[in-house]
């Protein structure tokens, strides 16, 4: 039996933005490539989505954020409190503006950040 030769595909359309809708994402690399996350804006609030590489990461903050883990596991250092928690998919946490939080993770993991 002879294997098929391989089909060429037509090139795939480009993804539009609706009419009166910009699009426009940004990608972040932070430590080295340990994190990196890919941001957005829609209706009028910013957000980014990403993944967090086995390791510790601190982050500074300029407005307020809200992270939501949505895939694995995620441990913080919040401002005020010295204890490590974790917060498993489906979990989140808020950080006020103008400070900054400690990350960890054993594993991969992902989350959703939004600025409040």
């Amino acid at each position: 039996m002879k294997p098929e030769d391989p089909v060429a595909l037509p090139p795939a359309p480009a993804l539009q933005p609706r009419a009166g809708e910009e699009t426009m994402l940004t990608h972040n690399t932070y430590f080295g490539g340990k994190v990196q996350s890919v941001g957005f804006e829609r209706n009028g609030r910013r957000a980014t989505v990403g993944a967090v590489d086995a390791g510790e990461f601190h982050f500074d903050t300029g407005s307020p954020e809200r992270m939501t883990v949505t895939s694995g596991e995620l441990w913080a250092r919040l401002p005020g409190d010295p204890a490590w928690r974790a917060f498993p998919a489906g979990t989140a946490f808020e950080v006020p503006a103008k400070s900054g939080f400690d990350v960890k993770a054993a594993a991969p993991a992902a989350y959703l950040c939004e600025f409040l």
